[in-house]
């Protein structure tokens, strides 16, 4: 059944083409895609929005929650690979907490070839890009002077790139379910302090678009496929929210700026786009 419902969404991408993309048009910029909250063996949404990104060009953000439903070895053979597995070459992962399911992230650090505490940075088109481990208690904290907030302090310090991108699992700020989480706010201050750009993250199953916070834009992107949850009262700042469709967001990078557009699944219609400069 999941593998038929691959090759559906594959051939209505073939051809119906991609909405909101431009797949083959000459761009400037480098893409990233973005999207959480993934694969589950009891659902096909991650066979959606593995036959959507494979049409699409660029490293893929995976915002934690990558095998559900507890990230086992089980897990990941079972239900990420028969749909996203092909697109590990491309993945650069952040933790989720169901990533942790069995105790620890094992599998997971093992696949995508992650430092043992999750946390990272690489360069792509001009841009830094760091990523974090929001599942604070399983990393020594994510307060001030803890391990994870020290080497974040000292990798701004050591890349002072003017445009500077940061994505993680569990958001700072979101209307949805499980909503913000205060436990992150130290790094979001060190970011802020640094004039990064854009954080990205998962956790509640939605699309969320902010208008910049402490300069910030952030972006909920958990659309990839495990279910939808609805949203309770919008905070402050959402400017921007769906409940009902999986798919990804797709990031152009530009040495002064980026695009932003939320790609849908095959047969949805939701986006959302726009347009930044970095600080």
């Amino acid at each position: 059944m999941r593998r038929a419902a691959v090759l559906a969404t594959v051939a209505a991408i073939a051809t119906a083409g991609v909405p909101g993309s431009a797949l083959g048009a000459p761009t400037t910029g480098v893409r990233l895609l973005a999207v959480g909250d993934i694969a589950s063996c009891y659902s096909d949404g991650d066979g959606q929005t593995a036959a959507l990104a494979s049409a699409l060009r660029g490293p893929i953000a995976v915002l934690g929650d990558i095998a559900y439903e507890y990230g086992s070895a089980s897990d990941f053979a079972n239900c990420f690979t028969p749909s996203w597995g092909r697109l590990v070459p491309r993945i650069r992962a952040a933790l989720g907490n169901h990533d942790y399911g069995t105790g620890t992230a094992r599998v997971a650090i093992r696949l995508f070839r992650l430092p043992p505490q999750g946390w990272y940075s690489y360069e792509l088109g001009g841009w830094h890009v760091v990523v974090l481990n929001s599942n604070c208690d399983e990393v020594g904290g994510c307060g001030r002077g803890s391990p994870q907030w020290r080497w974040l302090r000292a990798d701004l310090a050591s890349h002072p790139a003017r445009c500077t991108l940061a994505y993680w699992h569990q958001p700072r700020f979101s209307s949805g379910e499980h909503g913000s989480n205060t436990a992150v706010a130290p790094l979001w201050n060190v970011l802020a302090q640094a004039r990064a750009e854009v954080v990205l993250q998962g956790h509640d199953h939605d699309y969320e678009r902010f208008a910049p916070l402490n300069g910030i834009r952030s972006f909920v992107v958990g659309t990839g496929g495990r279910s939808h949850y609805p949203f309770a009262a919008a905070l402050r700042g959402s400017v921007v929210r769906n409940d009902d469709t999986f798919g990804v967001l797709q990031l152009t990078l530009r040495p002064s700026g980026y695009d932003w557009r939320f790609v849908p699944v095959a047969g949805k219609v939701f986006t959302d786009a726009g347009t930044g400069r970095c600080r």
